[in-house]
């Protein structure tokens, strides 16, 4: 069995998109790969078969290797709930919230069950395709490094290490990165790749020459700038939008500190007839058809920051022009009379009053409630599937008119008795073609355009694919796996 792991310069380098590019050229060629994250600090996450809890990217390269996602893929998961502190998911389950410098003592704990994962992975695949987190070489984070050089060096695997040639300064970057090294760590370091490059090869070429001669280790290929690629992001919210239609409805996000699986919404950022439009810190919420209050890691904080950016005042104008609103996860929350979080679970605890759209009150329970769901939409009885991540459990009046009827038997969200107004747990309801047209519809929009977003993902992963073999070293790239330069095979 082998392990091979991508490390990068910098955050964005783009460690998830080779990760996931590697998965799918191993797994179409008939290898059993499986995907592993040590370390993950992301918002946008997802649930796994076993009843667990991943970072979104590993549930993407999951798909990429033909698996269904397993807590197993990333081990450890930090969700932050403030600036410097944030909830500790151990396989898939949530364990505590530390701050920085109890997570940092915790690290050695964490290693264990990081190591119990990929030895589980080891045992079941023939090759497990890693990715860091970050940087190897942040020198305040090195002591007690779980997430890059510490899990390297700990199941004595090679490395590759990406860097951005579009951010500038990549040899810089990378020759900077290896000197940061410890000389076993350098050795580590079995070839670079270079990602989104454009222009001509000829002029590159020299600093690629300079680069292996520098530092005796090969440049394994430069792929390609992608103007209209499209891979589900980490953390950072991709506001590229597809060419649009002359007659567009116009969605409307606003974007809260701790906003969390904003993936929800990149179905429609690339849908053609939907105008989306992030709204941050000191801007105005536009004239919109739909208003959507996305899911939130802290939900209380969250709302008292909409409140007082005034965004209330223009959501309960924008219900009194007509337009709709839909609340999802901690969004829905927000649509009722009350949140209450007696343990302080997602900050100190208390109890605050919510927008009171909805008769309904949430308390934030201890335990997690972790769900792949399917069900049928109220609105037009259309199916509907996703995924439940949340610690509250709401009860009111209002749920008895639910947004969706769960196949499990389970009524989900409300919908408010003037259809305004529409909030559910679930994400990942805009992913299914049927449901994100009926909720269009809904939201004002007459003809409704069939967009296959799960289609799209799937083509998006094989052009990634693609990429490897057209512009990687594949030879060298199989003897990394364990596989000479023979065609890979189980």
């Amino acid at each position: 069995m082998t392990t091979l792991m991508v490390q990068g310069t910098t955050s964005d380098a783009g460690k998830s998109t080779l990760v996931t590019a590697l998965c799918r050229w191993l797994a179409r060629q008939g290898v059993a790969v499986a995907p592993f994250k040590p370390q993950n600090m992301a918002l946008n996450s997802a649930v796994t078969a076993d009843g667990g809890e991943i970072g979104r990217a590993q549930a993407v390269q999951a798909q990429a290797a033909n698996l269904a996602p397993h807590s197993d893929m990333n081990p450890v998961l930090l969700k932050p709930n403030s600036d410097i502190g944030a909830q500790v998911i151990i396989h898939g389950r949530a364990f505590a919230s530390m701050d920085a410098a109890a997570y940092h003592d915790y690290k050695r704990v964490a290693m264990q069950a990081v190591l119990d994962s990929h030895r589980r992975l080891s045992a079941a695949y023939r090759v497990v395709m890693v990715e860091g987190a970050g940087s190897p070489a942040e020198i305040n984070l090195r002591a007690g490094d779980i997430a890059n050089m510490g899990f390297a060096e700990a199941v004595d695997c090679p490395v590759i290490l990406i860097a951005d040639i579009d951010r500038g300064g990549v040899f810089a970057h990378l020759v900077g990165t290896l000197e940061l090294l410890s000389a076993s760590e350098q050795a580590r370091v079995r070839g670079f790749v270079i990602n989104r490059f454009r222009g001509d090869m000829a002029l590159l070429q020299p600093g690629l020459d300079w680069l292996e001669q520098r530092t005796g280790k090969p440049v394994l290929g430069v792929l390609p700038y992608l103007t209209d690629f499209h891979l589900e992001a980490e953390d950072a919210i991709d506001t590229r939008q597809t060419d649009k239609a002359a007659t567009t409805l116009t969605v409307v996000v606003p974007v809260l500190p701790r906003i969390s699986n904003h993936t929800d919404f990149d179905p429609l950022r690339l849908h053609p007839q939907v105008d989306l439009q992030f709204v941050g810190p000191g801007q105005p919420i536009p004239p919109a058809d739909l208003l959507i209050l996305p899911g939130s890691k802290s939900v209380r904080a969250d709302l008292a920051f909409l409140r007082a950016h005034g965004w209330e005042t223009a959501i309960r104008r924008h219900l009194r022009y007509g337009g709709r609103l839909l609340g999802i996860c901690g969004g829905l929350q927000m649509l009722g009379r009350r949140i209450a979080d007696p343990l302080g679970l997602e900050g100190a605890p208390g109890e605050c009053a919510g927008l009171g759209l909805l008769d309904f009150t949430t308390v934030l329970a201890a335990e997690k409630q972790l769900r792949n769901v399917q069900g049928r939409l109220a609105l037009e009885g259309e199916a509907v599937s996703g995924y439940e991540i949340h610690a509250g459990v709401s009860t009111g009046p209002a749920l008895e008119r639910a947004a969706v009827e769960l196949d499990d038997g389970r009524h989900d969200g409300a919908l408010s008795a003037d259809g305004q107004v529409l909030g559910t747990y679930l994400h990942g309801l805009f992913e299914g073609p049927a449901a994100c047209a009926a909720l269009l519809r809904w939201a004002g929009l007459g003809t409704v355009d069939t967009v296959d977003y799960l289609a799209l993902r799937e083509r998006e992963i094989e052009r990634l694919a693609d990429l490897v073999e057209a512009h990687l070293d594949t030879a060298r790239l199989r003897e990394l796996c364990g596989l000479g330069g023979r065609t890979c095979s189980n």
